[in-house]
């Protein structure tokens, strides 16, 4: 017999509250409110936006936290592919600025709106404490950051550098906008789908079952999006729907061919490929352990 019923699924697939909507916007608004009153800030070139579970609605109840990106936009890092070189494209001009000292700037900015008590500054974010008037918000100061092709036509995404070392490379608003596609095309099921799976992680978790570090929100999304969307439109229950999801990806993830080509919901990463903090085999071992513990 099935541990969870249909409705108990069904009630799964829902945003949080109307409370906790509006603590997730006023972190969002008072985020907004820091960047544009700093004195050094507010005279440069700064995007600022929601991204993660958040801004792609696909965030759970009892669990809501607050992604905000803010974007240098007043210069660029890029990739080029080796056909193509930086004096083709005119981009020989020294940066003068860093990401390291937009991140500094950042967090002077925060602490200016916040107080230093309520701001923590971690490897890759700046983490804004929550209180009884908004949620934890982790910012993340990025550079815009551009990937040419061999056409030299780009794609804008975001660059960050964390403060033990290393970059990361990124594109939100494709992913948003991604998300919000499949979810047309599946009557409004991708996300709530979504939902049931990032509510599972949590169930689990709460009994006592293992569940991987490497297993996040973020991979889980990715991962119902690789689901096809005959899965979303042909059944007709969430009891249905979450098992033809995740036979579909335990047989794809146990082998290496079937999920080779899988990305990211912006479509513009790969998933599994390269040196990515996934593993397929990773993903198969919590299929297995998710069946097993629905009662399926």
């Amino acid at each position: 017999m099935a541990k969870f019923s249909e409705e108990t699924l069904t009630n799964w697939t829902k945003p949080p509250s109307d409370t906790e909507e509006t603590k997730l916007s006023n972190s969002e608004r008072m985020v907004k409110d820091a960047i544009k009153e700093d004195p050094k800030l507010s005279r440069i070139g700064t995007e600022v936006f929601g991204q993660g579970s958040y801004a792609n609605d696909t965030n759970v109840r009892l669990n809501s936290d607050i992604d905000i990106n803010v974007r240098y936009t007043d210069g660029f890092y890029y990739d080029l592919p080796p056909e193509i070189t930086k004096e083709e494209l005119g981009l020989t001009n020294p940066l003068k600025y860093s990401v390291e000292e937009f991140k500094n700037d950042v967090e002077v900015a925060l602490v200016r709106k916040f107080d230093r008590k309520s701001v923590v500054r971690k490897n890759k974010c700046l983490t804004v404490l929550g209180n009884t008037y908004r949620v934890e918000t982790d910012v993340v100061p990025t550079w815009n950051y551009r990937r040419y092709d061999k056409n030299s036509n780009y794609v804008l995404g975001a660059k960050l550098r964390a403060d033990g070392g290393g970059t990361v490379v990124n594109f939100p608003k494709q992913h948003i906008e991604n998300g919000k596609t499949k979810n047309s095309n599946t009557t409004r099921r991708f996300k709530r789908l979504t939902r049931i799976y990032r509510k599972l992680r949590y169930k689990m978790i709460d009994d006592g079952v293992h569940v991987s570090d490497s297993i996040t929100s973020f991979l889980l999304e990715c991962l119902v999006w690789n689901v096809p969307n005959s899965i979303f439109n042909d059944n007709s229950t969430w009891e249905d729907r979450l098992k033809a999801s995740i036979i579909h990806l335990h047989e794809h993830t146990k082998d290496e061919e079937k999920c080779d080509e899988w990305g990211e919901v912006s479509e513009l990463l790969y998933l599994f490929r390269g040196n990515r903090k996934w593993a397929k085999k990773g993903v198969n071992i919590f299929l297995i352990d998710a069946w097993n513990y629905l009662g399926y």
